[in-house]
């Protein structure tokens, strides 16, 4: 099955995408731009875990729609990140710098949102001085494994630029937004858990 990130289209009076190529089937795959890597490439890696993110989050929007009330702006955000996710796979999906500069980028504005929406939620918390175990209610423990495909993917872009040209370093805004967006469902769950009721349990060390 295609990537999200895929270029390929077919061609003739059916313009629609076709959901199997076989072209993958010898373990390679297309860029953005139609360069063919192995599927095992450091962007594919990148793009990859990045898009699982975005099924997850998928998922979380849905059981948070059954809160609608009290989830409402969980679900929002959810939707807002998934799309901007889009454009973070894009980009690490692009080799091409001229074609990386046609594409849709992230901004400083997108950083910026998720940290105003950190700082509200952290304002209607308790104070964090323990670690904290994953858990809670069940679209908080799926907000925390979310988070850690997030800083997953963070690694894998990480790997990924440092084995680029300079001239790419412009990728670090990437970085820098996935870093962020853990932070941000981190928080996000543990807001959850306080909105639906759910103490956050804390680490013991015995």
């Amino acid at each position: 099955m295609r990537s999200i990130f895929d270029s390929r289209r077919t061609t003739g009076q059916d313009e629609r995408m076709k959901i199997y190529t076989r072209q993958g089937d010898q373990g390679k795959t297309r860029l953005v731009g139609g360069t063919t890597v192995p599927k095992n490439h450091l962007r594919v890696e990148a793009y990859g875990t990045v898009d699982e993110i975005n099924a997850l989050l998928g998922l979380i929007h849905k059981k948070s729609t059954l809160h609608s009330a009290k989830l409402q702006k969980i679900s929002t955000s959810i939707l807002r990140i998934q799309s901007e996710l889009f454009i973070v796979g894009g980009a690490l999906a692009c080799e091409d710098l001229t074609t990386l500069h046609q594409l849709p980028a992230l901004q400083q504005s997108h950083i910026d949102f998720l940290e105003r929406e950190i700082d509200e939620m952290t304002l209607e918390l308790p104070p964090l001085k323990n670690f904290i175990l994953p858990g809670g209610d069940e679209i908080a423990s799926l907000l925390h494994i979310a988070r850690t495909v997030t800083r997953r993917a963070e690694r894998n872009c990480v790997h990924l630029i440092s084995s680029l040209p300079e001239n790419l370093s412009e990728l670090d805004i990437y970085i820098k937004y996935l870093n962020r967006l853990s932070d941000h469902l981190f928080t996000c769950a543990r807001w959850c858990n306080k909105t639906l009721g759910q103490p956050d349990q804390l680490w013991s060390r015995s």
